[in-house]
């Protein structure tokens, strides 16, 4: 059966659980967690493969822009589109973006796009069974109903919502009797046992201008904020920037409470696909091959008299030895260290970093920019020292410290350097020197990568001491 619907990946999140390989600058959409060449964000596009969807339109965060689109690149899905939200107002807000736009975009301003609504966090096993759903659920979004995908659950989960259904509907869909919170212990295994509740896995399928209608019906005020913040957005391929003040002054909502628990015109499809969103790391346990005494094991690890146990090593040895059901998740400026029953907690220690004003939340010692990375490998008293790699061709913003001097010494590949009114080229084992206060930037001219040591000295060394007067990657 033919399919022609357009993905819409919600890409936003900070996957705070997952620390600490998720960071609020790195997310878990973006990391390889369950599959060792895609991230899950990849692998949430590459599922689609099989089916006639049009390019798929990302929304995720303004700070994620770059790092989004590069897995797009690396995929081979440079006709994607990037709408870029300037602050986090839950699911409601962000597809009724992507609605306006794709009925703006619609050659036929009479049709009704249909949109496939997708988190880019989620892990599905069995693509077939997920295909299938999708096939029951464009069906019944082109007779106008607003479709969720309830999964089939296989044990009492009491992190989840849940999807009580009705009566049975053509075509695979159930109607939908009623949304429930998150349950406790009892009353999932009462869920269960009945066989009535599905899990609210947070994907959807509806027209778009179908989502509109019934959002202006029960939100006007949500739909209201979109428009306006739409119409003040400027392009910039892949990139769509909203309105930043617009929407900031829209309601914070998701889909559930805005439309989905009001409209008549719900219907659910259930989904047995092997699905998990990844959500802790006992999740990712659950999902990983594991050896004969259960344990995950990734990296440099040795195990003995270690039982069903996730453990990842980044950059050194871990060992373990006489333990059982733990978490022990090592990287290059952090080590976690938990009980499997106690990872839904994890956020807790985010925020105790976050109000201690330390930045392991924030990102990792590796920095990912668009002109390439930087690894903060020493740090002190007024100095700094970072290796930084500058991708062929790329060039870093023409930009000024008020506080820092800066050394930068070239390991390999060849540097032109901009400092003042002076350019010229730094190459292998020679260095140069930035005063505070001088205007400079960096660029490759090279076809290898550029790699450099840059020595930071100063009363203050903070990644916010960059002003900047032209950068071709839009930071300015």
């Amino acid at each position: 059966m033919t399919v022609s619907f357009q993905p819409v990946v919600m890409a936003g999140g900070t996957g705070s659980r997952l620390w600490p390989l998720s960071r609020q600058l790195n997310p878990k959409q973006f990391l390889a967690l369950a599959d060792a060449s895609l991230s899950l964000l990849q692998a949430t596009i590459a599922r689609l493969n099989g089916l006639n969807a049009a390019a798929p339109n990302l929304v995720c965060n303004e700070e994620h822009r770059f790092l989004a689109a590069e897995q797009l690149r690396q995929i081979g899905m440079e006709n994607a589109g990037i709408l870029l939200e300037p602050v986090g107002r839950n699911t409601a807000p962000a597809i009724a973006l992507a609605a306006l736009q794709a009925l703006d975009a619609a050659e036929d301003k009479s049709e009704d796009p249909i949109l496939l609504i997708l988190a880019a966090d989620h892990l599905i096993r069995d693509l077939d069974a997920f295909h299938q759903s999708i096939h029951h659920a464009v069906d019944q979004a082109r007779q106008g109903k607003l479709v969720t995908f309830g999964i089939v659950p296989t044990h009492p989960e009491t992190g989840y919502g849940y999807i009580e259904r009705g009566g049975e509907q053509v075509g695979g869909s159930y109607g939908v009797k009623r949304f429930v919170e998150k349950p406790n212990a009892a009353v999932a295994q009462d869920y269960l046992a009945s066989g009535n509740y599905l899990w609210n896995s947070g994907m959807f399928m509806f027209g778009a201008r179908r989502y509109l209608e019934e959002l202006e019906l029960y939100r006007p005020d949500i739909l209201r904020a979109c428009r306006l913040a739409l119409a003040g957005s400027s392009c910039d391929a892949p990139f769509t920037r909203i309105d930043a003040k617009a929407f900031a002054a829209c309601p914070d909502e998701s889909i559930d409470y805005a439309v989905m628990e009001h409209t008549d015109s719900a219907v659910v499809v259930p989904l047995d696909a092997g699905w998990s969103d990844i959500g802790a790391w006992s999740s990712l346990w659950d999902v990983s091959d594991k050896d004969s005494e259960g344990n995950v094991n990734k990296g440099d690890v040795i195990a003995h008299g270690t039982r069903n146990s996730y453990l990842h090593a980044e950059h050194r040895l871990v060992a373990t030895l006489g333990v059982d059901d733990l978490v022990v998740v090592e990287t290059k400026d952090a080590v976690l260290v938990a009980h499997k029953d106690r990872v839904q907690d994890v956020k807790r220690i985010v925020e105790q970093i976050r109000h201690d004003g330390r930045h392991e939340h924030t990102n990792h010692r590796e920095v990912y920019r668009p002109w390439g990375m930087y690894d903060s490998i020493d740090n002190g008293v007024r100095y700094q020292v970072k290796r930084i790699t500058v991708k062929p061709g790329a060039k870093l913003s023409v930009q000024m410290h008020h506080h820092r001097a800066e050394h930068w010494i070239v390991v390999s590949g060849t540097a032109r350097v901009t400092n003042g009114d002076k350019t010229y080229l730094v190459t292998e084992n020679q260095s140069t020197y930035i005063p505070v206060g001088q205007v400079h930037t960096l660029e490759n001219p090279g076809v290898i990568p550029l790699e450099l040591i840059e020595v930071q000295s100063g009363s203050y060394l903070g990644e916010d001491d960059i002003v900047r007067f032209e950068d071709k990657y839009g930071r300015t």
